[in-house]
């Protein structure tokens, strides 16, 4: 084959590449319990399935779901008092039931570290991290899991508490408002917005660059998302920062979404964790899955 027929082949296999749909390869769950499964387990064996993805279930022990990141290890003791049963193997039973359920291949662990440094190490190895939010008290939500969504940087489904439906995410609304993180959001989010029947995306305050950044044309969200296939309607949002959160769930409630993508808005520095107002606002009140990425 000549050089040239190569690259029309080549080309042309890139075209077909370009119109496939997307999918998450990996999937991760921090879950809370075995018998029965938890949500985040549960979840993220459906997501396996609907993509014949490979799913990694992590249990975390209930002595360290509230344990913060810089907080010393528990002691040994502690742990063998605490836990028990709890590292009882439950390898072998969680890749039968998570592969008779169309999961590809299945990986099981128990962490023994904070829930930041379990994603943050396993997050790295995936396309996305399923936990559930009540699996820390509530009042320790930001020092937790916002810590944990701020350092692992993976896109993360966040689960309202006493979750129990299986997630057929069919209206979502984007919250889009230019910044870096509500891009990266929109794009992970986009297997799960490839499958809705429809999107609304809430065109908030679009952030004006800063004279010293260097200035870039970037892409219209709605002719992005066209470009994969997802088609959208656009409602635009203008309130305060300080009512941002509220305002997107109330919206998201008002369209009847069943789920909420946005940008995990923050920063993450050594004794020092600091959320956005809209952030830790839909982070304590959503009543439905939350898709956020840093």
């Amino acid at each position: 084959m000549s050089i040239e027929a190569s690259r029309r082949t080549s080309v042309s296999a890139s075209r077909r590449l370009a119109h496939t749909p997307s999918s998450f390869h990996d999937v991760l769950a921090l879950g809370t319990s075995v018998a029965p499964w938890s949500p985040a387990l549960l979840t993220a064996i459906d997501f396996a399935a609907l993509w014949h993805s490979n799913v990694t279930g992590c249990y975390v022990p209930g002595c360290l779901r509230e344990q913060r990141a810089l907080e010393d290890d528990p002691s040994v003791l502690s742990l063998l008092a605490d836990i028990g049963q709890e590292w009882i193997d439950d390898t072998e039973t969680f890749q039968t039931y998570a592969k008779e359920h169309g999961a590809r291949h299945v990986a099981w662990m128990v962490t023994r570290t904070a829930i930041a440094p379990t994603l943050r190490k396993l997050g790295a190895w995936h396309d996305l991290a399923i936990v559930e939010r009540d699996m820390v008290d509530e009042t320790r939500i930001f020092d937790i899991l916002g810590e944990a969504m701020l350092c692992s940087r993976i896109p993360c489904l966040v689960l309202p508490p006493h979750w129990d439906r299986t997630p057929s995410f069919q209206r979502i609304v984007v919250a889009w408002n230019g910044s870096f993180e509500s891009t990266r959001a929109l794009h992970s989010a986009l297997p799960l917005l490839q499958l809705a029947r429809e999107v609304i995306l809430i065109n908030g305050h679009v952030r004006e660059p800063h004279p010293r950044e260097l200035s870039v044309v970037e892409p219209d969200p709605m002719i992005y998302l066209m470009h994969h296939g997802v088609a959208t309607k656009v409602c635009y949002l203008n309130v305060s920062a300080d009512e941002a959160g509220k305002a997107l769930l109330d919206r998201a409630k008002h369209e009847g979404a069943d789920l909420l993508v946005m940008g995990g808005y923050g920063h993450s520095r050594i004794r020092e964790r600091v959320l956005g107002g809209a952030t830790r606002h839909v982070m304590a009140h959503a009543g439905i899955p939350v898709f956020m990425q840093h």
